[in-house]
């Protein structure tokens, strides 16, 4: 999606990209930088997706001082995320891909990492779900400092359904949140959960009604701006008294791989009738063949490794661009 030139106000080039799957706007007042997301075919964590999404937060970082709120949300009516893409792990476990499937996910968790210290580069996080929030789109809402919830939304950790281990942060982020006996139970059972429900269990901060929510981004916004620098010193303080290291991310990852593995082709079929209804859902059925889009998304993703375009230049693996793999 191309961004309007009246919201770039202020910003440096660099935040002028345009974008497919992310519109930005910029408030020069607050120092506000919102992202909306729109990804397709399904409103996901894609390869294609991560790598935007990625790049607006390199942005942020090499231009420190200029924001400082970030604040995400879906351009989705009904849908903030449903987290994992699913499409393209039922591709990457029938070829036996795990190279992959790690590099899927050190994208996911290199954005968790980033938001998890986003108080330390002096930028502070708001996020506003509304709609279904899934699996890792649920995770990547946990390390912002402040999440908004309208009512009729909710989430949950379903990848135990089809025998998938929750992997990224379900785990370490929702027990520092909210305790071992909450994050076993939402992540044991794959149940969802209201909003109502997630805030008696502190995952979530701020519950509004139907269309409140952007009002309610703004109080947050303008109540912690006067006090912006005592604030992101308090949060980054309780980060460090709670730590989640990137090496339990990155073994976590390993073990979501490894489990992938050994999916059924029951578990398999029942993911690819869930992606397909995710992407009815978000408006994507007309984007084309789902599967081929996948596919480019992985290619595109291998060869910026390959190329050293994403800072991970230590990482190879020959992925699934061999496509006899798949035939």
């Amino acid at each position: 999606m191309s961004i309007p030139t009246r919201t770039l106000t202020g910003l440096p080039q660099l935040l002028s990209r345009p974008y497919k799957y992310l519109r930005l706007e910029w408030t020069s007042e607050l120092g506000m930088l919102r992202v909306r997301t729109c990804v397709k075919p399904i409103q996901c964590y894609s390869l294609a997706g991560l790598t935007e999404m990625q790049r607006v937060l390199d942005d942020i970082a090499e231009n420190p001082g200029l924001v400082r709120h970030l604040v995400l949300s879906s351009d989705v009516t009904g849908v903030f995320n449903f987290g994992g893409d699913l499409a393209l792990f039922v591709l990457l476990v029938r070829a036996q891909d795990i190279d992959s499937l790690k590099m899927y996910g050190r994208r996911c968790i290199d954005l968790v990492w980033w938001l998890e210290h986003a108080a330390r580069r002096g930028v502070h996080t708001t996020v506003l779900v509304q709609g279904d929030t899934l699996g890792g789109g649920l995770e990547s809402v946990l390390p912002f400092h402040k999440v908004i919830f309208e009512r009729s939304a909710q989430a949950g950790f379903p990848e135990v359904l089809f025998n998938l281990f929750p992997g990224m942060g379900a785990w370490p982020l929702t027990i520092r949140k909210a305790g071992f006996a909450v994050a076993n139970d939402m992540v044991l059972t794959g149940r969802l959960f209201t909003a109502e429900q997630l805030l008696r269990r502190s995952l979530v901060d701020v519950v509004v009604e139907d269309g409140d929510g952007e009002e309610a981004i703004v109080e947050v916004v303008r109540s912690v701006d006067p006090r912006l620098r005592g604030t992101l010193a308090a949060l980054t303080a309780q980060r460090m008294t709670a730590p989640i290291t990137y090496e339990t991310l990155q073994t976590t990852v390993d073990m979501w791989a490894e489990t992938a593995l050994t999916l059924t082709t029951r578990d398999l079929r029942l993911m690819e009738r869930l992606a397909r209804a995710q992407a009815r859902k978000a408006g994507g059925g007309d984007e084309g063949a789902v599967e081929e889009i996948k596919r480019i998304e992985l290619d595109t993703a291998w060869g910026e490794l390959r190329s050293g375009n994403t800072g991970w230049g230590e990482e190879r693996g020959t992925g699934i661009t061999a496509w006899g793999a798949l035939s």
